[in-house]
């Protein structure tokens, strides 16, 4: 990127997070994800940091929020209520480390742990002890006054706890070293004077749930968060819809004079006044110990009872936490480590076609690298032409991604303000990128295709379509390519032929590489009839289809002869898989490839279905459950005996609905098709044992 190109993109960066910006803080709406918002921030940040020179004093990066709501009375906060820089990767928390180690010469050598909230951000101002002032963190500066409201959140104390003797003894037992005794003494006892409690008010997911139940009971729009819930409840001029809400807080910051001296400290002391702190905070002594940390809660937080996005690293000594200062509108001292995002947003560099087995073309987006959900991603797939125009994508520009656990990457939206004029639209190729055939399109089919059935393309999918079903570890797709490059194999079943010395003779293939994929294909000679069938290929015919296929035919050539009706009478198969299994098995070159592998494979019988107090039904997943994966959910339906499908049809029994349901539940609805939660889905499975 050159210095150009960083200005302007820096510039359309700002103007678009400022226009989302203030949607969120002022308008309180939203049309794209906090994570893809914070993705847009983060890029900011970075190009900012890499280019200083173009920093203004109001860039997002300089500031926390929007303006206070004019309906709320505004309150200047004593102490500014400053932003957290984000992190998204180890390298970059070590990063900071590093930064902060320049910045000093005591030795830094302990932090506290605390878990990053996803609520709204409030203050709390006691007076001798009772609550005199509570308010929204605003724009940081000037809040909004909530203090009615925060009253009806009952883990709020409405007076602090003063220090019965034995409490006071015991604080000072543990921390009395680096405490202002005399001070700490005085203040606990008394609460003389002003403490302010800073923290978070949020919803927890049950509450969410039972709440947008009401919402659709009464013909109301669902929260999409809790946070959203949180906010929306808070900014109420009527205290009696917070208390509806049933919102909770978690203390994270105490500000006072009381003879503390670190972090931990005002944890634990917050605790012995009475405010609700999270019991997951910890005391840390390195950024190592901050990964184990950040990595334990990432893999509980499904089962944890509030919504997450991450977790806050604090240097734990207040005086150096103090004289490292403030860079812009974020304390150096503090760093949030947020979680892989299942949101980011990047640039689509190029958008290029690839030929799949069946011929299909797919356009694919080549994308500026991101670390999303996990992974970095450079590529995701456009699906085709149809798809492209409903987004309205172009080269060039700024889009937000998704990938939820193992689902392929997508784009889901075009940031169109981001836009700088430079963006090109994409034109689908007239003939095959592959083989140069003319491109056609099916009548009533979305998709263009290659008719070539000799296209290399669509044979060296063909290959690793099979190889990734019958699972050959160390077979990528690139050792397929060169095997077909070097004319060793030109259909699946060729593979069973090759032996070490063919494999060792090419170039950077080592004796023993050679012989682990030789082994790994001999070990697959053996195989059951779904997996035989899927590995072929046939156009439609899933994992579950082939399943299905399997059960009701149980041998490869029962399967061969059926006719269309016949096929049409297996379990979850309808008239269009039953014609393209049909049509496969009666093409000439399809009929003799399998026989070839049956040349090479033994096929197994296939199972009869699972018995189970589920016989026969069918299930659809869409959507993310809170407490099952998608792998748990569909072993738990097959082990009691039903099945599941990728596709929403007639015949479909339920269709299992979690969280950002797909199109599927659309069509679910407009077929009629039995709908049910995560909490239905589970009364099912617990009523079948």
């Amino acid at each position: 990127m050159t210095k150009e190109e960083a200005k302007l993109r820096i510039e359309k960066l700002r103007e678009t997070i400022n226009y989302h910006r203030y949607l969120y803080h002022v308008l309180d709406r939203q049309e794209i994800s906090d994570a893809a918002l914070d993705s847009l921030k983060h890029e900011l940040y970075r190009l900012e940091q890499q280019y200083p020179e173009f920093i203004t004093p109001d860039s997002p990066t300089q500031r926390v929020g929007g303006q206070a709501l004019a309906k709320f009375r505004k309150v200047r906060h004593e102490t500014p209520m400053l932003s957290i820089e984000d992190v998204f990767t180890f390298d970059e928390l070590k990063e900071w480390r590093q930064r902060i180690g320049k910045l000093t010469t005591q030795r830094i050598d302990s932090y506290y742990a605390e878990i990053k909230m996803d609520g709204l951000a409030v203050s709390l101002v006691y007076e001798d002890g009772a609550l005199a002032a509570g308010s929204t963190r605003g724009d940081g500066i000037i809040g909004e006054d909530i203090l009615n409201n925060l009253k009806t959140i009952e883990a709020i104390p409405l007076r602090l706890r003063q220090l019965p003797p034995a409490d006071t003894a015991a604080f000072l037992k543990r921390f009395g070293r680096s405490v202002d005794r005399r001070k700490f003494e005085e203040r606990s006892r008394s609460l003389a004077g002003r403490i302010e409690v800073r923290g978070e008010c949020y919803m927890t997911k049950a509450v969410l749930d039972q709440l947008n139940r009401d919402q659709e009971k009464a013909g109301l729009p669902s929260f999409a968060n809790p946070r959203n819930a949180a906010a929306g409840g808070i900014r109420q001029l009527d205290p009696r819809i917070t208390a509806s809400r049933q919102l909770d807080f978690f203390g994270y910051a105490l500000l006072a004079d009381l003879g503390l001296t670190t972090h931990e400290q005002a944890h634990e002391l917050m605790k012995l006044l009475g405010v609700k702190i999270n019991p997951l905070s910890k005391l840390i002594h390195s950024t190592e110990e901050a990964e184990k940390y950040h990595a334990h809660v990432y893999s509980v937080r499904d089962k944890l009872p509030y919504w997450t996005d991450g977790c806050v690293i604090v240097v734990n000594e207040d005086a150096i936490f103090d004289r490292l200062g403030v860079v812009g509108k974020t304390p150096r001292g503090i760093i949030a480590y947020k979680f892989p995002a299942e949101q980011a947003t990047t640039v689509i560099e190029d958008i290029r076609v690839q030929v799949g087995r069946m011929g299909t073309l797919t356009p694919v987006a080549v994308m500026r690298p991101v670390f999303v959900a996990g992974t970095t991603v450079s590529h995701a797939t456009l699906h085709n032409l149809d798809e492209i125009r409903r987004l309205g994508v172009k080269i060039g520009d700024t889009v937000v991604i998704q990938k939820a656990g193992d689902i392929i990457p997508q784009v889901v939206k075009v940031i169109t303000r981001a836009r700088t004029g430079r963006e090109k639209e994409f034109r689908m190729p007239t003939h095959c990128p592959a083989c140069g055939t003319k491109i056609e399109k099916r009548e009533g089919e979305v998709a263009h295709f290659c008719p070539n059935p000799n296209c290399y393309a669509r044979t060296q999918e063909r290959i690793v379509h099979f190889v990734a079903v019958a699972d050959m570890p160390g077979l990528g797709y690139k050792i397929i390519e060169r095997f077909i490059d070097e004319g060793l194999i030109r259909d699946a079943a060729d593979l069973y032929s090759l032996r070490p010395e063919d494999v060792a003779e090419l170039e950077r293939f080592a004796e023993r590489s050679s012989k682990n994929i030789i082994d790994a294909i001999q070990a697959r000679r053996k195989m059951p009839l779904a997996k035989f069938v899927y590995a072929l290929g046939i156009r439609h015919v899933g994992e579950q289809s082939a399943v299905d296929l399997a059960g009701h035919f149980r041998t490869l050539e029962a399967l061969r002869s059926a006719g269309p009706a016949e096929l049409a009478e297996a379990p979850n198969v309808g008239p269009v898989v039953a014609e393209s299994v049909h049509s496969f098995f009666a093409d000439k070159a399809n009929a003799a490839l399998v026989d070839k592998l049956l040349g090479v494979v033994t096929v197994e019988k296939g199972k009869a279905p699972a018995k189970g107090p589920l016989p026969g039904k069918s299930f659809v997943r869409t959507g993310t459950l809170e407490k099952l994966t998608r792998d748990e959910a569909k072993e738990r339906i097959k082990a009691l005996g039903g099945s599941v499908s990728e596709s929403v049809s007639r015949k479909t029994d339920y269709v299992v609905v979690g969280a950002e349901p797909g199109s599927k539940a659309d069509k679910a609805r407009k077929l009629g098709v039995r709908m049910l939660n995560e909490a239905e889905f589970s009364a099912i499975l617990a009523s079948s044992k």
